[in-house]
């Protein structure tokens, strides 16, 4: 249908961004950084730099969400999501798809 041909054309355009938040499951905090995995948006070896950028901000907005008492698995990922999407668009002027996904271990 129309929003299959649409979701084809914004991902052949700008890509996307997998962004993995592994989250402890006893404290429901971060207990490594995270894996940030494109596909059709930037070589990430000649993007070093971005790819850096892009870990502070999700770092910086999973520690706003914890600062706020925020332990909603929806809203973190909204905001990640949020957070991101304004960066990328100021830094590249793209707006690749971001699926943040967290994992609890």
């Amino acid at each position: 249908g129309s929003v299959v041909l649409r979701d084809r054309k914004h991902l052949a355009e700008d890509g996307m961004i997998v962004v993995v938040l592994p989250y402890s499951s006893y404290d429901h905090l971060m207990v490594s950084e995270p894996e940030i995995v494109t596909r059709g948006f930037i070589y990430v070896k000649e993007a070093e730099e971005l790819m850096e950028e892009l870990k502070r901000v999700t770092y910086e907005s999973v520690e706003a969400c914890a600062a706020q008492h925020i332990t909603d698995w929806s809203t973190i990922k909204s905001r990640v999501k949020n957070n991101l999407s304004g960066y990328l668009y100021k830094t590249t002027k793209r707006n690749p798809m971001i699926l943040p996904v967290i994992t609890e271990i």
